[in-house]
């Protein structure tokens, strides 16, 4: 079979299958969960079928309706987005396995729970279409897809805390919008063309000021939605809230739509690196201030969250070194921290499940408690803090090297950045290890697991409590006008599935080689222009 007839399948077949869930409802829950994970698992199998024709045979482009350019929507599949595309199907599927396991999809009728898969299929969809999109406005056409899918994911429930998050996040979401769509308006009417390959042949011919507007339009954007430093303070409020599912393919998938659109419009439409030392310092401000602000955090998710934004900036740095070395560098960084971010936020979810809560300052003992799960938090916290020989550790190795190999004046500031951010991500995990893990159970939380708490407290809690709680919620007594909330042992299914994605970290340092090579070729693609270019235009 051609590769290119699979192109359309990660976008199409999710859409479909939501839509067929939706007449299913809850009637046959069963089937529900049956249709998500075969429709994932054939957009994971078709991810990797075009990951190996890119890298064997180039890009694989696609016209919908046989329309030539521009007239057509092109679907391109090059190295750098079949990567995106199969890291994004592999951790979207455990994802999926794990809300299962919290038995989400199958809660009271009376709950809006019964949306959750067809609109996390939806979300799923738009994050494929923006990886294949060879065109600006379906670019845009994408980030609407996901946006309108996480609307619903980020308020189910209906509770106060949530929809507070949902609004915050909807304000944001709907201003980057505008303005990418002023930003696409702009392009059009300079150009006359929303095709990127086209874009990269025009846009050379108007003049360095014109350019420079369009630039800076769409890296705003695209800087909006990669939450990076200062376009990121919506982020640490907004997800949060969310249940450990949605917050996880938040935190893993979504910021790095906006990190992979940067990348592919900064070396395709803008060559030369006009903005390298912009880009630089907002690489460094990224990394910086968010890893203070997690290095101040008391609560487990907000601490993740302050992480992600940090992180973001090691990406923003390759991208802005330009160079070979750089942009490899940012390729492997995006696919790792996509998977281990999004297996910390599933850990926590584990960790809020059998402690009752994600207050570092009320939980401890939980490696005596449950040692799979202290197990299952070490191996990506210390993936994620770059401890040697895990592929934290390679990344960021490679950014470095390639920080030292440009030798300019602040390539060396973000690389001294990069290992004071590097450390003090260590220093922020470990904490977390100590607070939750390996200190004693203070004295609200039973040797059990069983968290005592007072009146009050549950009086504070109850509107911020999380009504997607699956089937085996933990139970409630009372005892001596104070309540016990015994919580229950952690469900195969959901541990199975982080589990999945630990060892999936782990393979990209058992497979650092050939995962090396494949973001050098990517790197290399990416800079060249001409393979994506002329495999577009052929056409």
């Amino acid at each position: 079979m051609n590769a290119t007839a699979l192109l359309p399948l990660p976008v199409v077949l999710p859409l479909f299958a939501a839509g067929l869930k939706l007449a299913v409802g809850l009637r046959l829950p069963r089937i529900q969960r049956f249709i998500s994970a075969a429709v994932l698992s054939v957009v994971l199998a078709a991810s990797v079928t075009l990951l190996v024709a890119a890298d064997r045979d180039g890009p694989q482009v696609m016209h919908a309706g046989g329309w030539p350019v521009p007239i057509g929507i092109a679907l391109v599949a090059d190295r750098l987005s079949a990567l995106m595309l199969v890291v994004s199907s592999a951790v979207t599927l455990c994802v999926l396995v794990y809300s299962i396991g919290q038995g989400m999809a199958d809660r009271d009728e009376a709950t809006p729970l019964s949306v959750f898969h067809p609109a996390y299929l939806i979300l799923v969809a738009g994050v494929s279409d923006t990886f294949l999109s060879g065109d600006l406005f379906n670019l845009y056409v994408g980030f609407e897809i996901i946006l309108t899918a996480s609307y619903v994911l980020l308020t189910l429930g209906g509770t106060a805390a949530r929809i507070r998050a949902g609004a915050t996040y909807i304000v944001v979401s709907l201003l980057s919008s505008v303005l990418f769509l002023v930003a696409i308006g702009m392009v059009y009417a300079a150009t006359g063309t929303m095709n990127l390959a086209e874009l990269s042949v025009r846009l050379a011919d108007l003049p360095a000021g014109i350019r420079l507007v369009l630039q800076l339009a769409l890296l705003t954007v695209f800087g909006i939605k990669a939450a990076v430093f200062p376009l990121a303070a919506w982020l640490p409020d907004s997800y949060p809230t969310a249940p450990a599912p949605v917050t996880a393919v938040f935190a893993g998938l979504l910021t790095k739509v906006g990190v992979y659109s940067i990348l592919r419009t900064q070396t395709l439409l803008f060559p030369g690196n006009r903005l390298a030392e912009p880009l630089m310092l907002i690489a460094l401000l990224s990394m910086v201030v968010g890893i203070l602000g997690a290095v101040a955090q008391t609560d487990l998710k907000r601490l993740l969250s302050f992480t992600l934004v940090s992180h973001i900036g090691y990406m923003v740095f390759g991208i802005a070194l330009a160079s070979r070395g750089g942009v490899a560098g940012a390729v492997f960084y995006v696919a790792h921290h996509i998977t281990v971010q999004t297996t910390l936020f599933l850990v926590t979810g584990l960790v809020e499940r059998r402690g009752g809560t994600t207050d570092l300052q009320r939980l401890g003992g939980l490696a005596r408690i449950s040692p799979l799960l202290a197990a299952v938090f070490f191996v990506p916290a210390m993936n994620l803090a770059g401890i040697p020989p895990l592929s934290g550790f390679l990344g960021k190795l490679g950014l470095l090297r390639a920080g030292v190999a440009d030798g300019g004046a602040w390539a060396y500031v973000l690389v001294g950045g990069g290992v004071v951010t590097s450390l003090l991500t260590l220093y922020a995990l470990i904490k977390v290890w100590n607070l939750a893990f390996w200190r004693a159970a203070p004295p609200d939380l039973c040797a059990d697991g069983t968290v005592l708490e007072t009146d009050d407290d549950a009086d504070q809690d109850d509107s911020d409590e999380e009504t997607l709680m699956p089937a085996g919620r933990p139970e409630s007594a009372s005892l001596s006008g104070r309540s016990i909330t015994t919580t229950a042992a952690l469900p195969r299914t959901m541990l199975a599935a982080t589990m999945a994605l630990v060892a999936l970290g782990l393979a990209y340092t058992v497979l650092a080689g050939p995962l090396t090579g494949l973001a050098d070729r990517a790197a290399g693609e990416l800079l060249s222009r001409t393979p994506y270019v002329q495999a577009v235009l052929a056409h």
